[in-house]
């Protein structure tokens, strides 16, 4: 698990093809690898990636087919920079919302304004995901935990605050940058709890919406 708070940006130093699957060498840059091992999982990006090897300024990771189909990390050339935080220690703040690192998919930066010191971010995304994202809640894009500012259909504002325009890769971002994207896991459990099983199809909503009476026989109501 994650926070989506940046702890460090690097940068990718290598990509070693295996087939379908690459394996990625990240640079840290900053980021303090004293209590990192072989085994543990570092979000890059957003994509929660298992150390399979490391030095004292690098790590590698092996990606799946899965995880590049579903991720930007294989459109990134070398010294492409990168978010980078370690997993969240059971001790430490919960300074954002809880990420697991699984990118649900891309985004789209579709148009970019100032506002004042900060920034304005419209985010389009596919209509599969758009129904996760509220306006005020949270989301989760290359890595990096912000608050939904305003929601249009299967668009959505974000509002960076100078610290993290100066802390991630964000401003690095343009006008079509494709962007991981990872919702609130509470709304994909909410979900699957009120509308996911398909062997019992009385207890999906119908196409009206939810209702009183779909809550009753869902076991929200008594």
């Amino acid at each position: 698990m994650f926070t989506g708070i940046i702890e460090a940006v690097g940068h990718i130093q290598a990509i070693d093809y295996k087939g379908s699957d690459i394996c990625l060498t990240i640079n840290v840059g900053t980021l303090d690898l004293s209590d990192v091992k072989v085994g543990d999982s570092i979000a890059t990006n957003g994509v929660c990636l298992t150390v399979v090897q490391m030095t004292d300024s690098t790590y590698s990771a092996d990606l799946s087919l899965e995880t590049l189909q579903c991720s930007s990390l294989n459109k990134m050339p070398i010294g492409s920079p990168v978010n980078l935080e370690k997993a969240l220690q059971v001790n430490a703040r919960l300074g954002g919302h809880i990420v697991s690192g699984h990118v649900d998919g891309l985004g789209e930066v579709i148009s970019i304004a100032n506002l004042g010191r900060a920034i304005e971010y419209w985010i389009q995304v596919p209509k599969d995901i758009a129904k996760y994202v509220a306006q005020k809640g949270s989301v989760t894009i290359d890595g990096v935990s912000l608050t939904v500012n305003n929601v249009q259909k299967n668009r959505f504002k974000i509002t960076i605050i100078p610290h993290t325009i100066d802390q991630t890769i964000i401003h690095t971002y343009k006008v079509g940058t494709k962007v991981n994207i990872e919702v609130d896991v509470i709304a994909r459990y909410l979900e699957r709890l009120v509308c996911g099983q398909e062997e019992h199809p009385s207890s999906t909503p119908s196409q009206e919406g939810i209702s009183m009476d779909f809550l009753a026989k869902s076991g929200f109501l008594k």
